[in-house]
């Protein structure tokens, strides 16, 4: 397996950002995301101007994409929000985690003060292990958040890290 590079996406990664989104909210169980989100409106919203969008490369393909934003408008700007989706067949290359720490030293090199999370899906064990191995602490715990296709509604953690 070659090295993971990550970089900032430009438009001819389109279709392999919509190809990883489709694969990750299809399943309804990590993503707040319509299922059957169309392909124009997901990219309009992850590769918005108020966001800076980055892709994961090995050997040149695509597998993983991430976003970084402002958390909040105006006054709560100086925290940063984050999303990342890793291309399924290719969980368990340490992507998630490449792109976890690159988005940190991004955030912070962006102005950022801290980075939080505001909705991680309580049973999704594989981001919340990688959050608090790269140094995020649950802040806070919501109450049936999300609607979860196999065991209904459920918790779900805001997770916060000063940068």
């Amino acid at each position: 397996m070659g090295d993971i590079i990550i970089r900032k996406a430009v438009k001819k990664d389109h279709d392999w950002i919509w190809k990883i989104i489709r694969q990750v909210i299809c399943t309804a169980d990590t993503y707040v995301f319509p299922p059957d989100s169309d392909r124009n409106s997901m990219l309009d919203y992850w590769c918005g101007e108020d966001k800076y969008t980055y892709v994961a490369t090995i050997e040149g393909g695509i597998v993983g994409t991430f976003i970084i934003k402002d958390n909040q408008p105006g006054l709560g700007a100086h925290v940063a929000n984050a999303s990342f989706m890793t291309l399924p067949t290719a969980f368990g290359k340490g992507i998630g985690k490449a792109m976890g720490i690159y988005a940190l030293s991004e955030a912070k090199r962006l102005g950022y003060m801290s980075m939080q999370f505001n909705i991680v899906v309580k049973n999704n064990a594989r981001a919340v292990s990688l959050w608090k191995k790269l140094g995020f602490e649950i802040i806070g715990e919501i109450p049936e958040a999300f609607k979860h296709p196999e065991y209904g509604l459920i918790n779900a953690y805001i997770m916060w890290r000063k940068l």
